[in-house]
């Protein structure tokens, strides 16, 4: 085969690189990925993450090294490995970060990342539900909705928050991030609107685009400095070879993006030296400055029913799918988390440095079931964490797993955020209205006392998982340790972009899909004045 461009890897960037590309008649396409179609009906369904999520036909159900941060804990990393990425297994919760986030970008030198630049490119993306205005467009291939179900557990959050002293915001994606309110959903009429949806779904029969699933791409085929094809394995495990005409564009996400640069030889030469790999270009960067969002669940038991009761009973379950299959309402149209809030842990701080994702529900996690009693969850996370950690080889092989390192909680930084995150969620649950509905604090106990920073924090490190949102390992920059220039072309490498997560030099504050479209926009367009 041999096409214009190739893209590796259909998830939220990537979908969006070939909607764009092949939009053009004379260019051909070929669309890699990993999984394979979308055809499970729980992908589409939004709390199908339930089922989705640690189901390695869909997920890629990685996990993290031993962490010192987390007490010695490894924990799982969810990340799609389907068409749509993890756009297909996420939480659907729409969330742009702060515009001093993409500013800072800017200021480290990265020409046309500022918030004016890449504002437009939000706005092109979106079909917003509340109409079109200054911060949100309409007409674009996502759906981002408001939410379809409520519940007075949250709302009795939101009162609480505001009665500890923190505003309302009806819309953390316009004007300013700061304050409590409802998410914003990437959805569609009750259905999940993944990057997939909304991007390859309209323009799949394309004749100049080819979508190939069960593609597991093993390195960058190099001529000299020059990338010219790719080698994949197709689902027999066959070697087959694309040669490319203009340009790779990786898009992997932070995992699997910076594992193919050096199984390609790109990279550090010591650690592809390690793992029998010939190096073909020094990248130190490659792999390393991975960032993530790390939150503390904190779990409160009720004194009424939660969702956990609705969906406790076969009799309760059957009539929550008939209200689903018959007007697409009810608990099955429910996102991960149905309040939020974006506050800060101290007045000197400029932007919110702290989220809250706030559940009707209680588990030990998505997948396992919710617990046999009344509660609900209030989850808090750092949104700049200081600490990053980095991703190596684990051998030659492309079907290994890279080992994760993510370094949690190693900076003083990070450990105050946690532990003033975990004492502000605490102060929230006692003020009514929520105060009176909660009739014990489970995680953690009330014998834990807000004074107690070292038991708090060692709490946290105890009992802390991801959010699921990696980011860094191929980071934009001009620096010794950068891997992409503002333009996503890889360092010394002709013909080589990367476009997804991994290019964040900073993780925005937030949740990463949208940001991962974002980056998909933006390449399609540097793309498309071959910059």
């Amino acid at each position: 085969m041999e096409v214009d461009y190739a893209v590796v890897g259909a998830g939220s960037s990537g979908c969006v690189i070939a909607n764009r590309l092949s939009a053009d008649s004379q260019t051909t396409v070929a669309l890699l990925e990993a999984g394979g179609p979308d055809t499970n009906p729980w992908i589409h369904i939004p709390v199908g993450y339930f089922k989705t999520m640690h189901n390695p036909s869909l997920d890629w159900c990685y996990r993290t090294e031993p962490d010192p941060g987390l007490n010695g804990r490894s924990i799982d990393w969810p990340r799609g490995k389907v068409l749509g990425g993890s756009s297909s297994l996420n939480g659907l919760l729409y969330v742009r970060g702060q515009k001093e986030d993409y500013d800072r970008w800017r200021q480290m030198g990265n020409t046309g990342w500022g918030w004016d630049d890449v504002l437009p490119l939000f706005k092109r993306s979106e079909d917003q539900e509340r109409g079109e205005d200054d911060f949100h467009g309409i007409g674009g291939p996502l759906s981002v909705s408001n939410m379809r179900i409520q519940r007075p557990i949250c709302d009795a959050w939101v009162t609480a928050a505001q009665a500890a002293g923190y505003p309302f915001n009806p819309d953390y994606n316009g004007e300013r991030q700061e304050g409590v309110g409802y998410f914003q959903l990437t959805t569609r009429n009750g259905r999940r609107c993944s990057a997939a949806v909304a991007y390859l779904k309209p323009v799949r029969n394309r004749k100049n685009l080819n979508i190939m699933t069960h593609a597991l791409v093993s390195r960058i085929v190099l001529d000299g400095k020059k990338a010219t094809g790719l080698v994949y394995r197709d689902r027999a495990g066959n070697e087959k070879t694309i040669k490319v005409r203009r340009e790779i564009i990786l898009s992997g996400g932070a995992i699997n993006s910076p594992q193919i640069l050096m199984l390609s030889g790109i990279g550090d030469p010591e650690h592809l030296k390690e793992n029998g790999i010939e190096p073909v270009h020094t990248l130190p960067g490659v792999g390393k400055g991975l960032q993530d969002h790390l939150q503390a669940r904190l779990v409160f038991k009720c004194n009424e029913p939660t969702l956990n009761d609705e969906v406790r009973s076969l009799f309760n379950q059957a009539r929550i799918a008939l209200k689903y299959a018959l007007f697409r309402a009810g608990p099955m149209t429910m996102a991960a988390s149905l309040a939020t809030g974006f506050l800060k842990t101290r007045p000197e701080v400029e932007t919110p440095d702290i989220q809250f994702h706030v559940q009707p529900w209680s588990a030990d996690s998505p997948g396992e079931g919710v617990h046999p009693f009344s509660a609900f969850t209030m989850s808090v996370c750092q949104l700049r964490p200081q600490s990053r950690g980095e991703l190596r080889l684990n051998g030659p092989d492309p079907t290994q797993h890279v080992k994760i390192i993510p370094n949690y909680l190693s900076t003083e930084v990070d450990c105050r955020t946690i532990v003033d995150g975990v004492n502000i969620a605490r102060k929230i649950a006692r003020h009514n209205p929520l105060a009176s509905k909660i009739s014990e604090e489970f995680r953690p106990t009330a014998e834990l006392s807000t004074d107690d920073y070292s038991g708090t924090l060692d709490w946290a490190r105890s009992n802390s998982v991801s959010i699921y949102h990696p980011t860094g390992t191929c980071a934009m920059g001009s620096s010794d340790r950068s891997v992409v220039d503002p333009s996503l072309k890889v360092h010394g490498i002709e013909n080589l972009r990367v476009a997804d997560c991994s290019i964040m030099p900073e993780i925005v504050s937030g949740n990463t899909n949208a940001p991962a479209i974002m980056i998909g926009e933006k390449a399609s367009e540097l793309l498309s004045d071959r910059a």
